[in-house]
């Protein structure tokens, strides 16, 4: 893609993005993510970008924010993500498993077509539309069932930006407690982000990395996707080594590989700060790209059932997440 057809739809996100972050700077509980993505839903309401746009908001929306998340490894080291990645597994892989089996269950009560359960129970699950992408192909799902499957996702995400942060503040969570929520209960990463954002910076790095070891989840239940579908019925595609490698995020390894350069002492205070507010800019840029690209007629075409699986989900999982962070003592800290 070239340069000058992203320029158009960059430059929206761009503005969008700078006066988000003013907003931010006024008002600093509410940041600069939630703006940015509430200003491009708005505009998506009153009147869709027109086509010529169109490039420069899906590269913002997309590869912005990976870069965004890469930059965000400058907060941590690689004895932090370890042990944070130990410390969520308990949650990540009981949402997991509620998640995937409330997707069966009621999604068969609701008479939701196969295919279309299992992305939403997918997206709500593991990390949005990036697994509901990496699933479509494994399970042979049609391009409607991906749209109407993206579109339920979305609406959530916009949601949690919303709602998770004043949950999170009514529970007198802290900012650890906060990212582990929100790493394990909000779908992609973009949302995850922003919402933790919102909350505040203390829960940012937590909830970044705790929601880059649950997109590793992608990985394994495309294998067994990938099994069940073969023995059923043949369709989708055979699940290889090489292809199950392709699963992993570029932007996974890049975020990784700054946080083992952060470990060892090289970046400056003043560099490694100045990377996260960056980081920070793009993420507004990249969430005012994602608000740009709402489609709320795919909502509406999808009907109440799709909308209401995810919502009965979305619910499931966060109310999971709390228990078993409850159990484990970790409300209340």
């Amino acid at each position: 893609m070239r340069a000058v057809d992203l320029a158009p739809g960059a430059a929206v996100c761009l503005v969008i993005a700078a006066v988000s972050t003013v907003i931010g700077r006024f008002v600093p509980v509410i940041g600069s993510a939630l703006p940015a993505v509430l200003i491009g839903v708005g505009i998506a309401m009153v009147r869709r970008p027109a086509a010529r746009l169109q490039p420069g908001i899906r590269w913002s929306s997309t590869f912005l924010l990976q870069v965004a998340v890469v930059l965000l490894g400058a907060q941590l080291s690689l004895p932090v993500i370890l042990q944070v990645g130990a410390e969520s597994l308990p949650v990540m892989l009981g949402t997991l498993a509620v998640c995937l089996t409330g997707a069966w269950l009621i999604g068969r009560a609701l008479r939701v077509e196969p295919r279309l359960r299992t992305l939403v129970g997918v997206g709500t699950g593991i990390c949005g539309a990036s697994a509901i992408a990496a699933v479509s192909p494994v399970i042979g799902a049609a391009s409607a069932e991906i749209a109407y499957a993206i579109s339920t996702i979305f609406l959530f995400n916009v949601l949690a930006v919303v709602l998770f942060p004043l949950l999170g503040h009514a529970l007198h969570l802290d900012p650890h407690t906060f990212g582990l929520l929100a790493g394990t209960a909000v779908n992609d990463t973009s949302s995850v982000v922003a919402t933790a954002s919102v909350f505040g910076a203390g829960a940012l790095g937590f909830a970044v990395v705790v929601k880059l070891v649950r997109t590793l989840m992608i990985i394994p239940i495309s294998l067994g996707l990938s099994v069940m579908e073969a023995r059923r019925s043949g369709r989708g595609i055979r699940m290889t080594p090489r292809r199950a490698l392709r699963l992993v995020p570029w932007f996974l390894i890049g975020f990784v590989a700054v946080a083992l350069v952060n470990s060892t002492g090289v970046i400056p205070p003043g560099i490694r700060l100045g990377l996260v507010g960056v980081s920070q800019f793009l993420i507004a840029t990249a969430l005012a790209g994602i608000g740009l690209s709402a489609d709320l007629p795919a909502l509406r075409r999808a009907g109440w059932r799709p909308l209401a699986l995810g919502a009965i989900l979305w619910v499931l999982v966060t109310a999971t997440s709390l228990a078993i962070i409850a159990v484990t003592g970790g409300l209340g800290q």
